[in-house]
């Protein structure tokens, strides 16, 4: 059965975290499982869910609590993908409740979810807990860092059926809170195979005086096409920061806390599909988001602890590939005591030429899931109705009542035009560049 899932994810063998993870979870155990971000986490607790999950029982049989809302859509992207059969809803912040509401009449058999609006369901009787056996606490230490504690113990406090516990952490904890209930864990640590091990470089630039931006902006031009996530502490800086680089012409995205869902996500989707090579965020991404193939981590202001550090660096050098973190420093700055990385400080290239603008555009259309449209449905209107080439087609999301793709900006103009009006499955779609 394993073997089946695997082939539906194209991925040959499990690594052996997630081999482990698969051999000790089972029904009754409690488990601690520890390990990198990007590791494989989120594979390394669905297999063994699934195989506890019983296809004739009524009612939700296992729940997941994120912190976020991007990861818990992730971890319902990876469960679709493995054909299950089993029903799965996702409930978030920002995702109309309504909608939420009505899923919930028919219960999945798996829940995924944040704290807040987990807690919310469970106050508004939205469904049942005393169906489910299995939890699991996916980024647990995120989970509190972001201050989410008093969800947890209320979800875990109106949950007295709960028989499995999964908890999920991308570092060590010095404790785990009693509301947990995690008695005698079996612990599964893979902890030292992170960012030490990594193929990532290490490399810093100083600016002269106390101005950063000049230093980022002749670093992103140096870098040119590879794809960077730049790093900062507030969401103001984030904001700031990409004012003074649209001045500059430096194509590019943003994703923090502070902005509506539906942007966050055009955010990533543009990042992801190349529109866009250049991502300011916060520490919000710095795990828990599909954002592979990272070549660049850009610290613009320094972490602040040793697990921010290791988090953001995370991003980068995965699957085997080769990374670099960039540290931006200040013409005062010092490198904070606890990064013991061997770090190269380097001088940046003198001329600073604007990156070239990417290949590809992001086009928006007004349909998704909800309306049974699948890629192939994008793919095929695409390249039927707008005659667009298969070269001229870069990837496609669909989402639950939109779609996004990303076009040859040779391509986009007349593809436009040509599909204008048009329908797709029989409904007529607005379709616009995404901003």
């Amino acid at each position: 059965m394993i073997d089946r899932y695997l082939t539906r994810l194209n991925i040959k063998e499990l690594k052996p975290m997630q081999a482990e993870a698969v051999k000790i979870i089972n029904k009754g155990s409690n488990v601690l499982l520890l390990s990198p971000t990007g590791s494989g986490k989120t594979l390394a607790f669905l297999l063994p869910l699934i195989q506890m999950m019983d296809e004739s029982m009524l009612g939700i049989q296992a729940m997941i609590i994120t912190p976020s809302r991007e990861l818990a859509l992730q971890i319902e992207k990876v469960f679709k993908q493995l054909q299950t059969g089993f029903k799965v809803n996702t409930c978030y912040g920002g995702h109309p409740i309504a909608t939420e509401l009505n899923n919930l009449t028919v219960p999945p058999s798996l829940l995924i979810g944040t704290p807040g609006r987990i807690a919310d369901h469970i106050r508004r009787n939205s469904f049942k807990t005393r169906t489910i056996s299995t939890l699991v606490l996916d980024e647990f230490d995120k989970s509190l860092e972001l201050g989410f504690k008093d969800e947890m113990e209320f979800i875990i406090n109106n949950s007295n059926s709960i028989e499995t516990r999964i908890l999920t952490s991308a570092t060590s904890l010095d404790e785990i809170p009693d509301f947990v209930n995690l008695k005698n864990p079996i612990v599964i640590d893979y902890t030292d195979t992170g960012i030490d091990k990594l193929k990532l470089t290490f490399k810093s630039v100083r600016a002269e005086g106390s101005d950063k931006l000049d230093l980022l902006f002749r670093l992103i031009c140096q870098l040119g096409d590879e794809a960077s996530v730049v790093f900062c502490n507030h969401r103001e800086a984030v904001n700031r920061i990409s004012e003074l680089l649209s001045d500059r012409s430096i194509a590019h995205g943003i994703f923090h806390g502070g902005m509506e869902q539906e942007q966050r996500e055009v955010s990533l989707i543009k990042f992801r599909n190349g529109t866009n090579h250049v991502l300011l965020t916060t520490d919000l991404a710095s795990r828990g988001l599909d954002i592979p193939e990272i070549r660049n981590v850009i610290h613009y202001q320094l972490p602040t602890s040793l697990n921010i550090w290791k988090h953001r660096n995370g991003r980068t050098a995965r699957m085997d590939e080769h990374g670099t973190a960039w540290i931006l420093l200040a013409e005062s700055d010092f490198v904070p005591e606890f990064i013991t990385n061997a770090i190269n400080e380097v001088d940046l290239d003198v001329e600073s030429n604007l990156p070239e603008i990417t290949p590809w555009e992001t086009i928006y259309i007004s349909a998704g899931r909800k309306d049974k449209i699948s890629k192939g449905d994008v793919a095929g209107f695409l390249m039927q109705k707008g005659l667009l080439k298969k070269e001229e087609l870069g990837k496609i999301e669909v989402l639950d009542y939109a779609s996004f793709a990303a076009i040859d900006r040779s391509a986009l103009n007349n593809l436009l035009k040509r599909v204008k009006g048009e329908q797709l499955k029989k409904k007529t779609v607005k379709i616009e560049i995404a901003y």
